[in-house]
Parts: structure tokens; sequence; C-alpha cells
């Protein structure tokens, strides 16, 4: 029996569906009674797969239906959508297209449907992002007072105690949730052993990297972004480099690396072999995220502390 696969356009009002391979289309309102005869159609189709692509927000309600019905349920990158579409020759972007584009997409390259987060996941991964936003701000802030007169840079002062208030405030909320959270206490317990990773960094893992622990070595460094990609055509070899993934995950690795090659002697050894063998700074700041990486995987895919060898 023919696999189905089922691509969904979002947009603010409508949602336009394909089912490949039978080519039925169809649109339904954003709304709960469009969801629900979304739902109403695709049960009986039992599908392999059902892509939706990630539209800023716009998305998830819809994701949140099809997977609360039990349906299997895939969030693809819009980039690699529209790299798809261009290799099809699909220039044309219409609602109706791209729900084709999608569903093409799903039968192409198969993604793995992932469970979504649940509600207390949500609330914890939306702390951490406006604790990374309150930073931003602060920073900002503290740039601009070095730049304005005397007069205005106590504006930029009073600024920044208000932000310094909002961030104690997120901080406590956030230990408050994760240390109130029997699996996620002892997750952070877990990261925190490593030497280098302090809380933010692990409650950073926890909120926005659900897959460590799961996955290969190969396959979590390809979804943070820190497994080089290899250039070479003939006799010509490029320069590989790394890319795509999640950028706040890759971020707040790096932190933890640049602290990690200063404290953790595995890391620290790894770093000075590789810069003895004449590897770029950069280049062995990277390699060592992607082994602080693989250290964490295995800590909690074994469920035990890290121990220095």
């Amino acid at each position: 029996m023919d696999r189905k696969y089922v691509g969904i356009d979002v947009s603010k009002d409508r949602l336009d569906v394909h089912v490949r391979p039978s080519g039925e289309a169809f649109a339904v309102a954003r709304d709960g009674e469009g969801l629900a005869a979304l739902l109403e159609r695709l049960r009986p189709l039992a599908p392999s797969l059902v892509a939706v692509e990630a539209t800023g927000g716009f998305e998830v309600v819809v994701a949140a239906a099809v997977g609360g019905a039990g349906l299997p349920l895939a969030v693809v990158n819009p980039a690699q959508v529209r790299y798809y579409a261009h290799a099809l020759g699909k220039r044309a972007k219409t609602d109706k297209v791209d729900a084709e584009v999608i569903a093409r997409f799903a039968e192409a390259t198969k993604p793995e449907p992932r469970p979504l987060p649940d509600e207390a996941m949500r609330l914890l991964a939306d702390l951490v992002v406006r604790r990374r936003q309150i930073v931003v701000m602060m920073v900002a802030e503290r740039q601009r007072a070095t730049r304005l007169p005397k007069r205005l840079k106590k504006s930029c002062e009073r600024v920044i105690r208000v932000l310094e208030k909002e961030l104690a405030e997120l901080d406590h909320e956030i230990d408050t949730t994760v240390r109130g959270t029997p699996a996620w206490r002892a997750k952070e317990d877990l990261l925190a052993s490593v030497p280098g990773v302090g809380s933010v960094v692990a409650r950073t893992l926890i909120a926005e990297l659900p897959e460590l622990g799961t996955l290969d070595r190969r396959r979590i460094a390809s979804l943070v972004g820190v497994a080089p990609f290899t250039r070479q055509s003939g006799q010509w070899r490029g320069k590989s480099f790394i890319g795509g993934g999640r950028s706040s995950v890759r971020a707040a690795l790096f932190v933890a690396a640049m602290a990690a090659v200063r404290h953790n002697p595995a890391i620290r050894a790894f770093r000075q072999r590789l810069l003895a063998a004449g590897k770029p700074k950069m280049l062995a700041m990277v390699a060592c995220m992607r082994k602080l990486l693989t250290i964490l995987n295995a800590v909690l895919r074994d469920q035990k502390p890290w121990q220095s060898a």
C-alpha cells in the first residue's frame, strides 16, 4: 500500500493541504472549525507523515492539533523546503504550490517525526528565550552608554537597572521551574557535572535541545550545527564550514567551550593537541564545541555524571 505524505502550508487565515502521491488538495480555515475539518479528512488517510513548514508562530496551533490527534508530525525548515522547490524548478510561490512542495519534500527526505513538547517544556523554552532577549537589551544599552554624553548615560543606567531586575526575576522563575521538576533537575545536575557547563547553559540545552541524549553523536552535532560540511570537487579541496542547526544552542555551547578549555582537563588537552598540530584557533574551538556536545550527549544517554579519565 502506498505511503501517504501530507504537506500543509500555513498562512494567517488558511491552511492549504496537499497529499502525496494521490495529488489530492484542499484548503481549510485556520480556526477551530477548520482544524476539526482538517483532522476529519486526515485520519482516514492514515498518513505516514504530516509536514508543516515553520512560519514564525502560525504553525504552532496547527502542529498542536495534528500532533494531539496522534498523527506523525514533522515541523520542517522553510529554507530547506525553498531550496528543494528551486531544485524542482518551482519558481512560482502560492499557498497551493507551497503545500505541494512541502508534501514532495516530506516524501523525498522523510524527516523523522518528533513528539511535540508538552506545556511545561514550552514554558521553559519561552523563559529561556526571554532571558536571552533581556541580556541582548542590556548589552545594547551598555554599548549606547559608552557613546552618549554624561546626562544621557544616566538614562541608559536607569534602563539597565530595570533590565537587571527583570533578569533576576526570570532567573528565579527558571530556577524554580527546573528545580521543581525532578526529571529536569536530574538532567541539569548531569549536564552541570561537566566542567565548563553552568546552569544557564544546562537549562538552555534542556529547553532548546530536548533530543540531547537520544541521538548519536553525528546526528546531534548536525542538529546543533557544529558538524563540518566538506567542500570538494575533483582535485579542488575547499575549507570545511559549519552552519544551520540551532543558533541559540550553538551560542550557548560556544560559551561553555570557552569555559571548558580553561577548566575541563579533557577539553583543554584536546585543544592543545589541535593547536600543536597547527590548526587555526577558531577551528580548534569549533572542534572543542563538538567534543563537548558529544560528552554531554553521552552523559544524558548513560545517565552518569562526567568523570575525568
